[in-house]
């Protein structure tokens, strides 16, 4: 996948892995389109950005999705990568009954149902451009979740059985899949689990580079290669690794 010259959509472009990917790519002579749902959030980081556009809306509403959409296809006839980064979580006890079910409908509407209905609505453009790509973000907790986050696993699981089966359609396509699988990443997103522990956004905006250069589809991010291994070795390890607290 080529790295310069591409018109990248980014949703949830202005803060955390998504505004680092926005700033290493405009710096690679990319146009970059950040989304995000706080404009003076968004003004603030399309300050700091090279060839940047900031178009305000919220991923999660149908009619915010549809004006963005009309707006990609009018003014940026162009646009080849999209990069689904916009998420929620919540620390989410499963034992309580604090708002699990609302909390879990968020996470799976944000994290998982609307990254598939904007790549729906995108495909039709990204099929005409001689080479395309969508990256879904997704977790290390894809493969195995973390108990704090039952719900938010759920949904990165979802998110990366649909990858995958995408990758498989769009194959025969210009259009390439790309998965970006971050562990734990410090950003204002994630300070409630213990974020300020997690590696930098910048190293994973470093990794989807190299990936695009040299075309790997599913990215493991530091500790998830790592991580990655020892699922497939034995699921039962990697899910007491995954947490610690109900290791005997």
């Amino acid at each position: 996948m080529k790295t310069t010259q591409n018109t990248i959509l980014i949703t949830g472009g202005s803060a955390g892995i998504g505004f680092e990917i926005a700033k290493l790519f405009s710096e690679q002579d990319n146009h970059v389109i950040i989304v995000g749902r706080d404009e003076e959030r968004l003004a603030k980081a399309a300050a700091k950005l090279k060839k940047v556009t900031p178009l305000v809306g919220d991923v999660s509403k149908d009619e915010e999705v549809e004006t963005l959409v009309k707006i990609l296809y009018n003014d940026f006839p162009n646009l080849n990568v999209v990069i689904n980064n916009a998420g929620s979580a919540f620390l989410n006890n499963l034992l309580e009954t604090d708002r699990t079910f609302e909390k879990a409908q968020e996470e799976m509407l944000t994290n998982y149902l609307s990254v598939i209905r904007l790549n729906e609505k995108l495909l039709p453009l990204l099929t005409k451009q001689p080479e395309a790509a969508i990256v879904n973000v997704s977790s290390i907790v894809a493969f195995a979740p973390n108990f704090v986050l039952p719900t938010y696993g759920a949904s990165k699981a979802a998110l990366h059985s649909y990858t995958q089966s995408l990758r498989l359609s769009l194959s025969k396509t210009p259009v390439k899949v790309f998965e970006l699988m971050p562990p734990l990443v410090n950003t204002d997103f994630s300070q409630a689990i213990g974020g300020a522990n997690g590696i930098s956004p910048l190293v994973v905006a470093e990794d989807l580079l190299k990936a695009f250069e040299n075309n790997t589809y599913e990215i493991h991010v530091g500790r998830t290669a790592e991580f990655y291994k020892l699922f497939h070795h034995s699921p039962d390890e990697a899910l007491l690794a995954m947490n610690p607290a109900f290791q005997s």
